[in-house]
């Protein structure tokens, strides 16, 4: 029953059971931060996409010369799959709640041309293995935001969608993270037309409990890797699938249970990575993704359901340090407002031969935790160190436990 209970209570509207504290002025002004910083790496691409000018107006920077097939879906699915909780939120009459309508709106559009065969914008779902992951970014967001951008969708939309999302399904996935790419087109399926092919799910699950190495940890494949795909792909998507689930009424909550564990593991070792400014180690493939390593960590906040010695405010602080000193690097930018390839402003030697500038727009995915309303504790708790900045100016700090002692 308690398992049942914390389910229902993580698909309720966060506003339901928000609190309210003394509101602080620097929450208040790193929740602005956050909205610009994502409303900076958005608006060129929304409005673009909106007009049918996305592969018009959008650069292609690239090793290979064949990520023109791919990138204009990389880039639309991984950025509404970041914004989508904030988009959630709906309109509302304060200027951020005007900012949020203009978005959906524009996102609605968006999904509208890129999925209309029609429309000079339309986006490839079926050619190439990469088609794969970026369809299951979009699923991704369309399940994080159910209300704002798939109920406002036209019925023709809708059907466009979902032809597009099974489109997919010519490509067999690689025997690793990928597996979850076929998992969550198949639970936005079952999500939104109430079937799916349950085998694409069940193996991707199946596959990742043995490919699990210890400490909140999965392999990519049976292979440990070092690097953020934990963040990047696995324990995002793995929750959302078994979310999708169990509100189909499928009984996998002692999965959900382990899952969960285990997330809140590795966000608990994500937040001590983070250095006392704002750094992290620059380790495995994939860096160019930026600041959307920390996508399980701002999940987890996102949830409330950060370990009990890993305070909200501590995140928030740590994540905002994050996002600007990425941000404000010289070159992250284009002359256009366009991401370049890069870890720390433009470093084009970052990008493994499948980045584009459109893979670029993972980093999106940091921004989860705006999906918390303006009068969440996340943001109106006062400030407070995260781990290594205590640990560093010499003060106490909780021992840090493997969760399989």
């Amino acid at each position: 029953m308690k398992t049942k209970r914390l389910f229902i209570v993580l698909l309720l509207p966060v506003s339901l059971y928000a609190q309210t504290e003394k509101s602080t002025a620097t929450g208040n002004s790193q929740r602005e931060y956050f909205v610009q910083s994502l409303v900076r790496i958005a608006d060129p691409l929304l409005t673009a996409l909106s007009k049918n000018e996305l592969k018009k107006k959008m650069p292609v920077e690239a090793k290979t010369n064949d990520r023109q097939n791919y990138t204009y879906l990389e880039a639309f699915g991984r950025l509404l799959a970041g914004m989508a909780p904030w988009l959630e939120l709906g309109p509302d009459n304060t200027e951020e709640g005007k900012l949020r309508k203009k978005y959906i709106d524009l996102s609605v559009t968006g999904i509208r041309n890129a999925t209309d065969p029609a429309a000079p914008d339309y986006m490839n779902f079926y050619k190439g293995g990469q088609a794969l992951v970026d369809a299951a970014f979009l699923s991704q967001a369309l399940l994080r935001a159910p209300t704002q951008l798939w109920g406002r969708l036209d019925a023709k939309t809708k059907k466009n969608v979902l032809e597009a999302l099974k489109s997919s399904r010519v490509i067999t996935p690689g025997h690793s993270n990928w597996l979850f790419f076929s998992a969550m087109v198949e639970a936005a399926l079952l999500q939104f037309e109430g079937s799916c092919d349950k085998m694409r799910i069940d193996y991707a699950v199946s596959q990742h409990l043995q490919w699990y190495k210890g400490d909140g940890a999965y392999g990519d494949g049976p292979n440990f890797h070092w690097d953020y795909y934990n963040s990047f792909v696995i324990q995002p998507m793995f929750l959302e699938v078994l979310q999708a689930l169990i509100a189909s009424g499928q009984k996998e909550t002692k999965i959900w249970d382990l899952e969960l564990t285990r997330a809140r593991r590795y966000a608990a070792v994500q937040e001590r990575m983070i250095s006392p400014e704002g750094t992290y180690p620059p380790i495995g493939r994939s860096l160019a993704y930026r600041f959307g390593a920390f996508q399980l960590l701002s999940k987890i906040a996102l949830m409330r359901q950060l370990p009990a010695d890993v305070l909200p405010q501590q995140v928030r602080c740590a994540l905002y340090e994050v996002v600007k000193k990425q941000m404000e690097a010289p070159g992250t930018f284009d002359k256009d407002g366009w991401l370049t390839i890069g870890l720390v402003g433009h470093q084009p030697g970052v990008g493994e031969h499948y980045i584009s500038t459109g893979s670029l727009y993972l980093c999106s995915q940091v921004f989860l935790v705006l999906g918390l309303p303006a009068n969440d504790p996340f943001w109106q708790n006062a400030d407070a160190d995260w781990t290594a900045k205590k640990a560093w100016k010499g003060e106490p700090i909780p021992i840090d436990h493997s969760i399989e002692n």
